[in-house]
């Protein structure tokens, strides 16, 4: 006669669940990592392709995703005030969208 197993088990402070005939442990990423934008992901990719050992580390460490919003958010910031200056240097600003919308679109657009 075949032995029933138990559904749940705890061994070694890990808890399994029993799936058909294999334990499987109750695993989870508790670690919730921000989101990467645009620039985090070509930092992420640079990284990997052409500083290896520093990807590697900051793998290691757990400050990747860290490292990689704190760029994102740095480069998102400077892309914004670069494009406000640049607008304000072409006189591209409230009161042209106010007067005339569709010069104001074609003037942000071929900045």
């Amino acid at each position: 006669m075949k032995q029933k197993l138990p559904i749940e088990m705890t061994e070694n402070g890990i808890h399994y669940t029993l799936h058909g005939d294999y334990y499987f442990p109750d695993i989870s990423a508790t670690d919730s990592h921000p989101a990467i934008g645009h620039y985090g992901q070509m930092r992420k990719a640079y990284l990997e392709e052409h500083r290896p050992g520093l990807y590697t580390r900051l793998i290691l460490s757990g400050k990747l995703y860290k490292h990689l919003a704190e760029i994102d958010a740095c480069c998102s910031d400077r892309m914004e005030r670069m494009i406000r200056q640049m607008a304000d240097a072409e006189g591209i600003n409230e009161d042209l969208k106010a007067r005339d919308q569709l010069a104001w679109v074609q003037q942000i657009t071929t900045s």
